[in-house]
């Protein structure tokens, strides 16, 4: 049954990932996610429910329109297989517990996110916002039909925490942190706080660390100079999902428990 349960996490991620292609390609362009219909950037038509299983009509059309035979993009099915696995991996994190719908809504939002901030260096509010509304309402109905108010209280300093930390580096240096990633750290502290408190901090030191990591490894190969731009956010959305996972069992050995 477990396998099962993660099975449908999975599937489940394969059709959040669908609609989240739409997500990032509308949002910054400020077009409706509803309407129209998803449609051929080349030719215009629209497509078929056949053309919009996720990853099978990719690799079926072998990454061209059926009419006109313009490329698709291969992030597409990318986003999709990348979400379908990231809330399967989820599923066996959390299991089936309380708080789940809460880290899938969080886990979509920062797919969503990264993708944005990869394209177009920003963090849109009209994202931000409603997954932070979604997953502090999950987290809310898990303290109460658990309860967990210790829980909720921690993810509300969690998020205020994560959101202070960055709001100082951004005073310090604003051209080096967007007020975006401030937001951003908010969202994640509320999450992260929930599990547990100090794995904000844990969430926050593997964003940078990554960031760092890839930073120099970009350098030293000539891809980017000391003073290019490098999108924070998909570095914090990392973080705190490899926190998810990883977070209690670091605190657990620093503290020695």
């Amino acid at each position: 049954m477990f396998v099962l349960f993660v099975l449908v996490m999975f599937v489940l991620g394969l059709i959040v990932g669908s609609f989240l292609n739409v997500v990032i390609y509308r949002v910054p362009a400020k077009r409706s996610i509803v309407t129209p219909r998803s449609a051929c950037p080349g030719c215009g038509t629209e497509l078929d429910n056949r053309d919009n299983v996720p990853v099978l009509s990719w690799l079926v059309l072998r990454g061209k329109c059926r009419t006109c035979s313009t490329a698709i993009s291969a992030r597409y099915p990318l986003v999709e297989l990348g979400t379908g696995i990231a809330f399967a991996l989820l599923a066996v994190r959390f299991g089936v517990d309380a708080a789940l719908p809460a880290f899938l809504f969080l886990t979509a939002g920062l797919i969503a996110l990264s993708a944005i901030d990869l394209d177009t260096y920003l963090l849109p509010k009209a994202v931000v916002w409603p997954t932070l509304i979604l997953t502090s309402l999950s987290l809310l109905v898990a303290a109460a039909v658990t309860p967990d108010w210790r829980g909720a209280a921690e993810a509300v300093a969690g998020g205020l925490i994560a959101f202070a930390v960055l709001f100082v580096i951004h005073f310090i240096s604003p051209r080096g942190m967007g007020f975006g990633d401030v937001r951003l750290a908010g969202l994640l502290g509320v999450a992260l706080g929930w599990i547990e408190l100090p794995v904000v901090a844990v969430g926050l030191f593997l964003a940078f660390l990554l960031a760092s990591v890839l930073g120099v490894a970009l350098i030293a190969l000539g891809v980017r100079g000391r003073k290019d731009k490098v999108p924070f956010g998909p570095f914090l959305a990392l973080g705190a999902y490899f926190a998810f996972f990883v977070g209690t069992p670091i605190i657990d050995l620093y503290l020695g428990r």
